[in-house]
């Protein structure tokens, strides 16, 4: 069980894996590791906070004893309040503003987790990837899923919205402030009318808003709006000075 914890936290093993047609691989016997690792291990005080934290849990900070040097090899950035756990994987050039970041969660290189944003165990995030200030990207454990959530290459998730329950943000898409997505979540094309479930299609821009339902009453539903142009990507791009 270490030993794949281990292999989570330096990225050597993933919690899922996406392959070559496109559909995403779940290790559910990693997922199971990172679930037993708190059936085994007992509470005791955590030390490698933000400013010389501690607190009283089972999971210890990935930054746990960490100097110069391990902080030099990681390559990314954490600034003060930045969280995350041990067994979480942050690669080189990602951002970690004030934030949190569960175990077992992946987040590759050039990615951006903005002010109180919280990536949730097992979570996979891609490459660069802007989950905005207050995102809610959600995890496995509790209430348990059987996948991860994940959020692929070049997404932009706007303030403030939430993905969860192993729902799927296919690459390049865009999603605006405030946009919840569960499993149950009807995502409509507004171009055709179609709905779909747990998935966002690629280069895909998706605002929030309502359809109605019984008795006059509208339900909640995200709105795929557009494609992404060059306007959008103007919008949304990625700051590179910000990941040197």
């Amino acid at each position: 069980m270490e030993d794949t914890l281990n292999a989570l936290d330096t990225g050597t093993l993933r919690v899922a894996e996406k392959q070559t047609d496109g559909s995403w691989h779940v290790n559910q016997w990693a997922k199971k590791a990172v679930l037993l690792g708190f059936r085994i291990k007992d509470m005791e005080p955590m030390e490698g906070g933000a400013q010389g934290a501690g607190w009283w849990d089972k999971v210890d900070s990935k930054f746990k004893g960490w100097g110069p040097n391990e902080w030099a090899a990681a390559g990314f950035r954490a600034v003060p309040g930045a969280i995350a756990r041990k067994s979480a994987f942050i690669a080189p050039g990602v951002v970690l503003m004030p934030s949190f970041v569960n175990l077992g969660a992946y987040v590759d290189e050039g990615t951006m987790v903005d002010t109180w944003a919280s990536v949730g165990s097992c979570a996979q995030i891609g490459k660069n990837v802007h989950l905005s200030g207050g995102v809610g990207i959600g995890g496995v454990l509790e209430p348990m899923q059987a996948g991860p959530t994940i959020i692929e290459d070049n997404c932009f998730i706007g303030a403030r919205s939430e993905v969860v329950e192993g729902v799927i943000i296919r690459e390049g898409a865009v999603l605006g402030m405030g946009v919840y997505i569960g499993q149950s979540t009807k995502i409509v094309d507004r171009e055709t009318g179609e709905f779909t479930y747990g998935e966002v299609p690629p280069y895909s821009v998706v605002v929030s808003g309502t359809m109605p339902s019984k008795n006059g009453v509208n339900l909640y539903c995200a709105v795929i709006v557009k494609r992404v142009d060059e306007r959008t990507r103007s919008k949304t791009a990625i700051n590179e000075l910000l990941r040197d």
